[in-house]
């Protein structure tokens, strides 16, 4: 079961929380779902809080999976037949990738459909507040590498932005935190989001890593 919305947020998550229930997919995205995209994913987009302060929840794919393979990204997966809707899916995923009790989980919105060109997902990014933080670790070693909770403040540090060049061309934001490269929906996302949080506006970076 997930918490009400209604239930209290620390002070650093209301800025977001409140943007978000106001928010277009054009302000989170240059990809929004085409005419006829029928294909439905979730993800959790799970805010927490721990010693080291305010923090964001991601996984590292594993490195042999058929698509996205070594990526990080945020817990989600297929919306199943089984799920009622796209909230029940990113908190059943997230629970199978990283073994997080979804009692402990606030849901403060669902944020517009977004869509995921190389794979042609439309994915629900579903906004949430870990009240009460529960053990992770990676679910099935074949779905997922390692699970990490990354600091706001490691992320919204300059000398962690970079900008990420795909083979196609393609220029997005990226961080370089926890050991991995966070790019393509995942660090686009993350960097809308955190500038709709307040958490500091991106500053301009030179720095491109380039993508094999």
């Amino acid at each position: 079961m997930t918490g009400e919305a209604a239930r209290p947020v620390p002070a650093w998550l209301v800025p977001l929380r409140d943007a978000a229930a106001l928010v277009s997919a054009e302000d989170l995205s240059r990809f929004t779902p085409p005419p006829g995209a029928s294909r439905r994913s979730a993800v959790l987009v799970l805010f927490g809080e721990d010693t080291h302060g305010p923090d964001v929840l991601l996984i590292e794919r594993a490195h042999d999976m058929r698509s996205h393979a070594g990526q990080p990204a945020f817990p989600g997966g297929v919306v199943d037949r089984t799920d009622t809707d796209a909230v029940a899916a990113a908190l059943r995923e997230a629970h199978e990738e990283t073994g997080l009790d979804p009692s402990g989980v606030d849901v403060l919105t669902v944020l517009p459909d977004l869509f995921l060109p190389p794979s042609g997902f439309v994915v629900t990014p579903v906004l949430a507040y870990w009240r009460v933080p529960s053990a992770v670790a990676p679910g099935d070693p074949a779905e997922v590498a390692s699970v990490h909770r990354v600091p706001i403040a490691e992320l919204v540090d300059p000398a962690n932005r970079v900008r990420v060049q795909h083979p196609s061309g393609y220029v997005g934001p990226g961080f370089e935190v926890a050991g991995l490269l966070v790019w393509g929906f995942t660090g686009g996302l993350l960097d809308r989001l955190l500038t709709l949080g307040g958490f500091g506006e991106p500053r301009p970076t030179t720095r491109v890593v380039q993508l094999n």
